[in-house]
């Protein structure tokens, strides 16, 4: 057992920003361009709308609810600059019908220079009194009402200024009337802050749906793109890679993507664009009180680029534990035989716990590191908070800034956190999914494939002749497992492959399917180079039954045809017929339809053994090769598995390579390879008769003493 159980590269992350690898992402993403501008589109909407919220709230107080307008008076000290002041700000100031005084909203003071603002303020040209505006008809109503006298002021545009104390004391109903405008004007706030909240609800709902289904359909590509290179992999590719990892790619990575896509690539875009929209609101609404609120900003940036940088570190080693874990547990449910053969529970179980700690730590340093992330940051919105209630508090009693305004920065600043917050969160995920963008891209440009000609040779005569030419192979470079090897095989012949453990038999079969290429010689069918044939074409007119049957989780017919439409009812009946496999199959409850187990562990050696023969007679093709299971089967399997042999081999160029003596002495020709080459080449007569390795063989000896 390794100490990484192969399986150490699913602890890698890659950079957050790696710009290659998002231009082939955006490869996949191209063909819904016209969804994604659309969910973007959506999503600025969103932005919009929540960026109106909180000037809504600022409107509501400044025009509404604390409607108060400041008196600008011109018989001040300083007349000339309250004059001056007027005329550079008319757009905004109502005179009396007089003259001799004029008014602004408080809600407007943004628009005023905050100089000019605290000058006339100090030379008494400012009334330190707040007055309220209305029209002639609610004017007359309250006279009618207050039976006390109060000041009052005709403006140019027909409304009266009477001083705010007036309102103070005004019974509630008398007081609604008088300011029924500022109560309508809530109620439409109200209504359109509904509105808007109504509508955001159904944009979320479609920016979230399209999302969704840009990620799936995304996702559901790539994996189709991946599934179909991983299906023109070389066999060398799924030799050195373990099937956990391969599977990996297939499922965790591709759902590391999606949640990169959703979660992050236009979310992200959304953050961005709420931060930019916010301080651009808040430069909008006062470019001092703004300034000031970002003094905090350095210090959250620095803070949550190193808690980000700590965190990446701690979710690497996090993913580095759980892949073990999962790898030592994967590894221990396939052994599990083995250790309870030998009784290794106890010792499992302490390595398991040892790697489940290291887990549990590693998680609980992120843990750490996240517990002090949130609170920090809610400090730091709180430290913004009260920076602002300290200034712009000031700035409110001092009238150069509304109480409006004061209230829609702090909620601008809370909403500014949000972001800050989610940006770092999902810098983990980004990483994450770029180092499974990197594995699934390193996979699908990784070469390790047999290649079809350019100009393929078609197969006019079907005689099935094999023929091996000087082929040396090697599977790892330097060691050689077939050396100089030549033989033929011709059509209708069958050839027996004996040899021990290692000696080359295999990769002969491995050649002639071209699972991989010979490094020097050549295999040739019928005279034509494989090379020069295409796979699908050279595999169809071969049959291999392996020696480990592999069925695969189904009903029986599809283990059999293996979904091809092509073979129908009656040669399916045939080929089981001809195989032997009938008597089994017609006890089944459901025939055909009888469901198996991946592997076909209901089954018995010998019946997948048969079903084996049963597939490979049902694509009846010109050449068998045949790998003999060597495990020990009843006698009455072995005679039915003998006679489906004689049947199948029967008219097609045979390659056996050989365990039993009953199997070896039928055929035309044996073949002896020892140490990759080939030792000895006769009938078994022959070679019997020239007592050499065929002679001393332990598999020949062994099967003859059980014969005798």
């Amino acid at each position: 057992m390794h100490a990484d159980f192969g399986y150490m590269e699913e602890g890698k992350l890659g950079k957050p920003y790696n710009l290659k690898l998002l231009k082939r992402l955006a490869e996949h993403a191209v063909p819904y361009w016209k969804i994604i501008v659309l969910a973007l589109t959506v999503a600025v909407i969103i932005t919009l709308f929540d960026l109106v919220l909180p000037y809504l709230t600022k409107v509501a107080i400044d025009r509404y609810i604390l409607s108060s307008w400041e008196q600008i008076i011109f018989d001040s000290a300083d007349k000339k600059a309250s004059e001056n002041f007027v005329i550079k700000y008319k757009e905004i100031i109502v005179k009396s019908s007089d003259n001799k005084t004029a008014f602004y909203h408080r809600g407007e003071v943004k628009k005023i220079d905050p100089a000019e603002l605290q000058r006339l303020k100090a030379n008494g040209s400012i009334s330190e009194e707040p007055w309220y505006l209305l029209d002639r008809s609610k004017y007359d109503f309250l006279t009618r009402e207050v039976t006390v006298n109060f000041k009052s002021i005709t403006l140019s545009d027909g409304r009266i200024a009477i001083p705010i104390s007036v309102l103070d004391k005004l019974p509630a109903d008398v007081l609604y009337k008088v300011r029924s405008s500022d109560f309508d004007g809530l109620v439409k706030v109200g209504i359109f802050l509904i509105f808007l909240l109504l509508i955001t609800f159904g944009l979320n709902y479609l920016d979230y749906y399209l999302l969704e289904y840009i990620g799936q359909n995304i996702m559901q590509d790539i994996r189709v793109a991946l599934f179909e290179r991983m299906q023109s992999r070389a066999i060398a590719f799924f030799n050195r890679h373990p099937v956990g990892r391969l599977v990996t790619r297939v499922t965790n990575d591709i759902e590391n993507l999606n949640e990169m896509f959703k979660s992050v690539l236009v979310t992200l875009f959304t953050d961005v664009f709420i931060l930019a929209g916010i301080i651009g609101m808040l430069l909008y609404m006062n470019l001092r009180l703004a300034l000031v609120s970002f003094a905090i900003l350095p210090v959250i940036f620095i803070f949550t680029i190193v808690v980000s940088r700590l965190m990446r570190d701690a979710f690497r080693l996090l993913r580095e534990k759980v892949s073990k874990l999962n790898a030592f547990q994967q590894e221990q449910i396939s052994g599990m035989k083995v250790i309870q053969l030998f009784t290794r529970e106890r010792h499992q179980m302490k390595v398991f716990s040892g790697l489940n700690h290291e887990n549990y730590v590693a998680g609980m340093h992120q843990l750490h590191l996240f517990a002090i992330f949130v609170p920090v940051m809610e400090l730091l919105s709180a430290a913004g908070i009260a920076i602002i209630i300290w200034y712009g508090g000031g700035k409110v009693i001092s009238g150069q800034i509304s109480l409006g305004s004061l209230v829609a920065f702090i909620s601008y600043i809370q909403m500014f956190f949000r972001p800050i917050r989610d940006i770092s969160e999902k810098y983990n995920i980004m990483q994450l999914a770029m180092a499974s963008t990197e594995r699934i891209f390193e996979f699908m440009d990784n070469g390790e494939v047999i290649p079809d000609p350019e100009a393929p040779v078609k197969i006019e005569s079907k005689k099935g002749r094999i023929e091996f030419k000087d082929v040396t192979f090697s599977y790892e470079e330097g060691r050689p497992v077939l050396k100089d090897i030549n033989f033929t095989i011709n059509p209708g012949e069958m050839v027996a492959i004996v040899g021990a453990t290692g000696a080359g038999k295999s990769t002969l079969v491995n050649l002639i399917e071209r699972f991989y290429d010979p490094d020097k010689g050549s295999v040739l069918l019928d005279g034509i180079d494989i090379r020069k044939i295409t796979k699908a074409d050279l595999r169809s007119r071969i049959s291999l039954v392996m020696q480990d049957v592999f069925l695969f989780s189904g009903n029986i017919r599809d283990n059999i045809t293996l979904g091809n439409d092509s073979i129908k009812p009656d040669d399916l009946e045939g080929a089981v017929y001809e195989a032997n496999a009938e008597w089994f199959i017609d006890r089944l409850p459901d025939k055909f339809d009888q469901e198996i187990s991946e592997g076909g562990t209901t089954l018995s050696g010998g019946e997948r053994q048969l079903l084996s023969f049963s597939r490979a007679l049902a694509y009846d093709t010109d050449i068998l090769i045949l790998d003999e299971a060597t495990s020990s089967i009843d006698p009455e399997t072995e005679r039915l598995i003998q006679d489906a042999i004689n049947r199948m081999t029967a008219n097609r160029t045979t390659l056996v390579i050989a365990h039993r003596l009953a199997t070896i002495k039928k055929a035309d020709s044996i073949i002896v390879m020892g140490q990759g080459k080939i030792i000895e080449q006769g009938s078994h007569e022959e070679l019997m008769a020239k007592k050499g390795k065929y002679y001393r063989l332990n598999l020949f000896r062994e099967s003859y003493s059980e014969e005798v």
